[in-house]
């Protein structure tokens, strides 16, 4: 049976690298109604018929849930930096190129290297824009878009892009264009989108969007990465506010009241709902734990860790030499040593050397011009951790805020409630 909540929603899409979320959240941001679909097969990460598959069945299982009548706006976010070619009917053309794919041409990375300024996060062999160009040439493409955007734009969006969705493709955030200069690596600017601020409204939903259930008043409002909305669904909002996500890497986040960006150390800010995100990403985190230990033994490791009696042995933990955030070493090798007999001590050791990276990068940014920290919140499988918890704040003497959400889908949601306050 249907719920009726009878008041306004908002929903928010997440295009993550397992499938599709979608949450409708209300006025208070409670989260009304939730829906997941999974890709059954690797490949489908890369494919935009299988994100559309996956959208319409979720949005099959909302609508069990909420009244779809009640929803005033949508917004999408997506992967960071992944992209995608489409012909001039907005059909897409091959399959999409990922995040983490390096642009399958070299020559078209050490053209870039050679073009784009040393603050641009469009270098390397990672770069969105690399990826961009690469398809624009091998399939003629007349529009390159991002993950987000082809959502946005199959619910009756115009070709347009967020600012954070851009970033990595060479969008220059001071000026608020396309950059000149990527015309010299053979991307004609006409190919790019248009971008707005993250948060802004588009338009009107289209005919697809009806169909799916959606009334023709709601709005679409340009969506965020899949970064930005995991910090907005934690409920920080305050300049100083962290969010700690303990993955397989150590990834910080703080809000700032201006924009911090050190390249040198992998530190770089989205502009989100008048505030700038300033973050980086260590090469420490739970990759290391896996490493020596097996995830069956955690829970017998963790009854014994002891919070308020420090190891008081001094890791670095590592999988091998180089770190980039907040120490930027490209030969910095790991310490672990020495390695205690006692298996439980270890693990307390591993798991105090990775608070101590966490308060590092803290002080790194606050360094670097950011607000001093004022609360932490964490997501990610580490933060169920409890002890793990103690150890980190006892390093870095702020409040542990419980996080409102750890659903990206459910940071779009309140992204898209903001247009709906104003």
């Amino acid at each position: 049976m249907q719920s009726q909540t009878h008041t306004a929603l908002a929903l928010g899409i997440d295009i993550g690298t397992s499938g599709v979320r979608i949450a409708a959240v209300d006025s208070e941001g409670r989260m009304k109604g939730f829906a997941a679909k999974g890709f059954t097969r690797r490949e489908e990460r890369h494919s935009p018929a299988a994100w559309w598959s996956c959208v319409e069945e979720c949005f099959g299982t909302l609508a069990g849930q909420v009244d779809l009548n009640l929803v005033a706006a949508v917004s999408v976010d997506g992967t960071s930096g992944t992209v995608l070619a489409l012909d001039s009917s907005l059909i897409p053309r091959g399959r999409a190129l990922m995040y983490d794919e390096t642009c399958p041409d070299p020559a078209i990375v050490s053209r870039l290297d050679a073009l784009v300024p040393e603050s641009s996060t469009a270098r390397g062999p990672y770069s969105a824009l690399a990826r961009a160009v690469y398809l624009a040439r091998k399939h003629g493409a007349r529009h390159i878009v991002h993950q987000a955007d082809w959502i946005a734009i199959r619910l009756g969006a115009s070709i347009t892009s967020d600012e954070n969705n851009a970033l990595k493709t060479g969008y220059d955030l001071e000026t608020g264009t396309w950059p000149e200069w990527i015309q010299e690596s053979g991307l004609g600017l006409e190919v790019l989108p248009e971008v707005k601020p993250a948060g802004s409204v588009i338009g009107p939903v289209g005919e697809q969007a009806v169909a799916l259930g959606l009334p023709p008043s709601a709005v679409i409002v340009n969506g965020t990465t899949d970064g930005c909305a995991s910090f907005l669904a934690t409920g920080a909002s305050e300049p100083g506010d962290g969010v700690t996500a303990l993955g397989s890497t150590l990834v910080l986040k703080l809000l700032s009241d201006r924009r911090i960006d050190a390249p040198a150390y992998g530190v770089y800010s989205h502009r989100i709902a008048g505030m700038w995100l300033a973050g980086g990403a260590s090469n420490t985190g739970g990759a290391v734990i896996r490493h020596f230990f097996e995830d069956r033994d955690l829970p017998a490791l963790t009854a014994r860790l002891e919070p308020d009696r420090p190891t008081g042995l001094d890791y670095y933990p590592l999988l091998g030499p180089g770190e980039r955030f907040p120490v930027n070493d490209p030969a910095l090798p790991p310490r672990l040593e020495p390695r205690p007999a006692d298996n439980a001590t270890f693990f307390q050791a591993l798991l105090e050397g990775i608070a101590a990276v966490e308060d590092q990068g803290y002080r790194r940014l606050e360094a670097l011009g950011a607000p001093a920290l004022r609360s932490v919140r964490s997501v990610g499988g580490g933060a169920a951790n409890e002890a793990w918890a103690r150890i980190r704040q006892k390093r870095l003497g702020v409040p542990f805020l419980p996080a409102l959400s750890t659903e990206a889908a459910v940071g779009t949601a309140l992204l898209a409630w903001r247009v709906l306050r104003q």
